[in-house]
């Protein structure tokens, strides 16, 4: 079981974190917010009093609540990409810190395929669930040809924005509007295929025309289906969980099979954040498959 650790970055560190909440840099700006996971007591740091932006939630409903001199979005500089911050309703900010070591392992399979096959060669990945775009943009700055669906017009507008932050141009994504599943769908049936699949699922949500996402009574479908979409000679599958309650060896069961039929290996854990004090928070769990030749 690995445990993959995002560290200190120019523009974004963890400060502290403790008794249900977290301290973060992002930029010059720090933000404090809650995170279930931080199950002890915090260190201590002076600025738990001094953040520029303090998220709370009562019985209804979050709210954020921010300095006069704090904007409502922000870019920084993270894992090679320019990104828009910007604090939401739901207590994010459009970057999930934990995923830098998910984009690198990405990056460096996609650049082995690439230096073997040659550097014409297209490789196609599908990122389902695609938020923000933080992945699809590493992924295209790769050399990756990549296809980002995602259900919210919010997010995917977002993620044009971090992808031409980030020096692409407007083509060099795919962007897809849809519910993640139907799309899936609509591929099998046209026969399309993909040399890389990231599947990052919410425990919950809706689709573009109101569809309902239960993680618990679709994911097992939504996997079988996205191995239809895998080419003959595939380059990985990574399947990336977030608040789901799930353990990362169920995660990797559910792709095991994909060593027995191509190969390459097979890697499961933990993704932390560490806090400048050398803890860590824990952030969500992993189980990926790569096709290293």
């Amino acid at each position: 079981m690995n445990i993959e650790i995002t560290k200190k970055q120019k523009d974004y560190e963890l400060l502290d974190s403790g008794e249900g909440e977290k301290l973060e840099r992002f930029g010059q700006y720090v933000l404090r917010r809650p995170d279930p996971q931080a199950l002890w007591q915090k260190a201590g740091n002076p600025l738990w009093e001094e953040a520029d932006a303090f998220f709370s939630r009562d019985e209804k409903k979050g709210v954020w609540k921010f300095k006069k001199d704090v904007p409502h979005f922000w870019n920084i500089e993270f894992g090679g990409l320019t990104l828009k911050i910007s604090p939401t309703a739901f207590k994010h900010t459009g970057l999930f810190p934990e995923q830098l070591s998910n984009w690198k392992w990405m990056e460096e399979q996609v650049k082995k395929y690439k230096l073997k096959e040659g550097e014409e060669k297209e490789v196609k990945i599908l990122n389902l669930f695609g938020y923000t775009g933080g992945a699809s943009v590493a992924l295209a700055k790769a050399g990756a040809s990549v296809c980002h669906v995602d259900a919210s017009k919010t997010s995917l507008d977002w993620a044009r924005e971090n992808a031409l932050l980030s020096g692409l141009d407007k083509e060099a994504v795919r962007w897809i509007l849809d519910d993640a599943h139907e799309f899936v769908k609509r591929e099998i049936r046209r026969g399309n295929k993909y040399d890389g699949i990231l599947l990052d699922p919410p425990a919950y949500g809706h689709g573009p025309k109101g569809e309902t996402w239960k993680i618990e009574e679709g994911l097992l479908e939504l996997i079988s289906d996205t191995k239809k979409l895998l080419s003959d000679s595939p380059v990985f599958y990574l399947l990336n969980g977030y608040s789901a309650g799930y353990s990362a060896i169920a995660y990797e069961n559910n792709i095991s099979d994909l060593k027995e039929k191509f190969g390459g290996e097979l890697e499961k854990g933990e993704l932390a954040i560490e806090e400048n004090g050398g803890r860590l928070l824990p952030s969500g769990i992993f189980a990926r498959w790569g096709n290293k030749k």
